[in-house]
C-alpha cells in the first residue's frame, strides 16, 4: 500500500510538472513554416522569421503567476460575455451594476493572451511586453466607481511599443532600444488623467516601418513576425501600428494607441476590422513618441468601435507646450454622434475606386440611408519629393528624442546601423535600406522647406477640388488608399469596418475631411456603423 500511494504521488507530481510546462512558451524550429511561405504571392509575406529571437514572453507573465494560477477556463468563460466584443460604456456599467470589476477585467485580457499567444497553432506575436504592475494598478482604480460609463477609468489601454511608458522600456521594436526606459509620453500622461491603466505594449513593424525596403509589414526584432488573426500568414498583418490592431480586433484589451505618419493607423485598422482615427496634426501629441516626423507624425486610437475611439480621443487630445505643432480644440460632443444620420449628408466617391464590389456596396447603403453621392477624379498633383520629408525629418529628430528620452550609448540612425551590422542576421534580416538612404541624404534646408510646403498645398488640393465643387461632408476612401495625400494635407481620417472581401481578408470605408472636422467624421462614421455593423471578430 505505501509503495501504491508513493507511485501514485510521483505520477501526480510529474503530471503537474508537466501541465505547468504547457503554460510555458517554448520556442520551437519554425524552418517548415518559413519554407511553404516562400510560395507566397506578395514576396514581403515570403518570412524569414516569425519567432522573436530577442524577447522572453515567459518573463511577460511572472509578475501574475499567484493571480493567473487563481484564474481558470471556468472564470474566464464566465465573463467573456461581460467583455468580448464590449464597448467601453456597457464595460462601465458592468463595474457599476458590480458583475465586473477592473481586476477581473485585467485578468481575463492577461489569461486571453497567454492563451492565444502561447498556442505554437494560434500565436499572433501582436504584444512586445506586459505591464508588471497592471494588476496593482486594477485593483486601486476598483477603490471607487467610474463617473460616467463613457469613463477610462480602470480601462486597460495597449500601446505601440514606440510610445514611452515609464517603468517599460520602449523599443520600437529594435534591439538597439532595448533597455530604452523613458518618462510617460504626454498622450499616457493624458490617459493616466482619465483613468486609464497601462495593459502593455504591441508589436510594430520597426521603427515603424520606415527601416528596411520590401519586409514585412509587422516585424520587428524585438516582437518577431505579426500575423493576421483573419488568415495566419496567409493575409498581411497592416502596419505600422500591426500588434495594436492585431490585439484589439483579438479582444486582447479594450483599446489602443497607434500612430501614423502615413497609413500607419489606417493600414492595421483596415486589414484587422477595426475602427482607426489618423487625427490633423497637432490635435495629439507626439512629445515622448520615438519619432518618424514632426511635421507629419501623429498618434490616434484603435477601437473595435466608433464610440470607444471617440473616448479615447478626447481623453488623448490637448495642449503640449513641447510639441510645436500643438494646438487646443473642443472635446467632441457625444450627444451630437449618438443621434447623427447619413440623411442628406453629401460625400465625394472616387470613380475608379466604383469597381471595388465592397466600396460600391458601401456606397450603396449610404444612398438608401438618404446619403447624397458625387463621383469625383482628383486632379494630378506634384507630390514629388514626399519621402524626402520622411528622410529629412527623421535624420534629425530620432537624434534629438534619443538624446532627450533615452540613457543608451545610441544616439543618431548611423550608430543604430552600426549596432544592427554587429549581427545582421537576428537584428536586421530585411536589411536597413531605408536607414541607409537617410544617411546618404543630402537635401538642404532650403529644399526641404520648399518641398513640404508644396506638399502640403498639392494635398489639400488634390481633395479640396471635389468639396469645395459638391460642398462635401467627406470624401470616401478604401483602407490606407489615399493616406499619403491626407498626411501631406493635415486631413484626418475615420476608417470604419465595411465587409470581408471574398479571400476573407477585411476591408475598411475610410472617412476623409478638412483638418480639425473630427467631429463631422465621428458623426458620419457612426452612423455608417450603426446601419451597416459590418465588423465580425475572428475568434470568440
Amino acid at each position: 500500500m505505501k509503495n501504491t500511494f508513493l507511485i501514485f504521488t510521483f505520477l501526480f507530481a510529474f503530471i503537474s510538472c508537466q501541465t505547468t510546462k504547457t503554460n510555458d512558451w517554448n520556442s520551437y524550429d519554425e524552418t517548415v513554416e518559413i519554407s511553404d511561405n516562400k510560395q507566397h504571392p506578395i514576396n514581403r509575406m515570403q518570412f524569414k522569421l516569425i519567432q522573436s529571437r530577442h524577447n522572453d514572453k515567459n518573463a511577460w507573465f511572472k509578475p501574475f503567476e499567484k493571480e493567473l494560477n487563481n484564474f481558470n477556463e471556468e472564470d474566464y468563460t464566465n465573463l467573456k460575455e461581460l467583455i468580448i466584443e464590449k464597448d467601453i460604456p456597457t464595460i462601465q456599467k458592468s463595474v457599476i451594476s458590480g458583475e465586473l470589476t477592473y481586476e477581473k477585467l485585467t485578468l481575463f485580457y492577461l489569461y486571453r493572451i497567454k492563451k492565444y499567444e502561447f498556442d505554437k497553432d494560434k500565436y499572433l506575436n501582436s504584444i512586445i511586453s506586459l505591464n508588471p504592475d497592471i494588476i496593482n494598478q486594477a485593483r486601486e482604480k476598483d477603490t471607487k466607481k467610474p463617473n460616467s460609463i463613457y469613463s477610462l477609468h480602470g480601462i486597460p489601454i495597449l500601446l505601440k511599443d514606440n510610445i514611452n511608458y515609464k517603468g517599460m522600456p520602449t523599443t520600437a521594436g529594435s534591439v538597439a532600444l532595448i533597455e530604452n526606459n523613458a518618462e510617460d509620453a504626454y498622450v499616457v500622461k493624458k490617459l493616466k488623467e482619465n483613468g486609464a491603466i497601462i495593459l502593455g505594449k504591441t508589436n510594430l513593424s520597426e521603427w515603424a516601418y520606415y527601416f528596411c525596403n520590401g519586409c514585412p509589414l509587422g516585424y520587428s526584432a524585438i516582437g518577431g513576425q505579426t500575423l493576421n488573426p483573419y488568415g495566419r500568414k496567409k493575409f498581411e498583418s497592416g502596419g505600422s501600428s500591426s500588434g495594436s490592431g492585431v490585439a484589439i480586433t483579438s479582444n486582447f484589451s479594450s483599446v489602443a494607441l497607434g500612430s501614423e505618419t502615413s497609413g500607419s493607423i489606417l493600414s492595421p485598422s483596415s486589414l484587422n476590422s477595426i475602427v482607426g482615427l489618423k487625427p490633423t496634426i497637432g490635435l495629439v501629441s507626439r512629445t515622448g513618441i520615438v519619432p518618424i516626423s514632426s511635421t507629419l507624425d501623429t498618434s490616434g486610437p484603435m477601437t473595435k468601435n466608433v464610440i470607444d475611439n471617440i473616448i479615447v480621443f478626447n481623453a488623448i487630445m490637448g495642449y503640449d507646450k513641447d510639441d510645436n505643432f500643438s494646438v487646443n480644440k473642443n472635446k467632441i460632443e457625444l450627444e451630437t454622434i449618438l443621434n447623427s444620420t447619413l440623411k442628406n449628408k453629401r460625400f465625394g466617391v472616387f470613380k475608379n475606386l466604383l469597381d471595388e464590389p465592397l466600396y460600391a456596396k458601401a456606397i450603396e447603403k449610404i444612398k438608401k440611408e438618404g446619403g447624397l453621392i458625387f463621383e469625383f477624379t482628383p486632379p494630378e498633383i506634384n507630390y514629388t519629393g514626399f519621402r524626402k520629408i520622411l528622410d529629412v525629418d527623421m535624420k534629425n529628430d530620432l537624434p534629438k528624442y534619443l538624446l532627450k528620452f533615452s540613457k543608451n550609448s545610441i544616439k543618431n540612425i548611423n550608430e543604430v546601423i552600426d549596432f544592427n551590422l554587429n549581427d545582421s542576421s537576428e537584428r536586421a534580416p530585411y536589411g536597413q535600406g531605408i536607414f541607409k538612404s537617410i544617411i546618404e541624404d543630402n537635401t538642404t534646408n532650403k529644399e526641404i522647406s520648399e518641398i513640404k510646403n508644396r506638399i502640403k498645398n498639392e494635398g489639400k488640393r488634390y481633395f479640396d477640388e471635389a468639396i469645395n465643387k459638391y460642398e462635401l461632408d467627406a470624401i470616401l476612401s478604401i483602407n490606407n488608399y489615399h493616406a499619403a495625400y491626407a498626411a501631406g494635407a493635415y486631413y484626418p481620417c475615420l476608417t470604419i469596418p465595411m465587409g470581408y472581401r471574398e479571400s476573407g481578408v477585411p476591408s475598411n470605408l475610410t472617412f476623409i475631411g478638412p483638418s480639425f472636422s473630427e467631429e463631422k467624421l465621428y458623426q458620419l462614421g457612426y452612423a455608417f456603423e450603426k446601419e451597416t455593423n459590418e465588423r465580425i471578430p475572428p475568434f470568440n
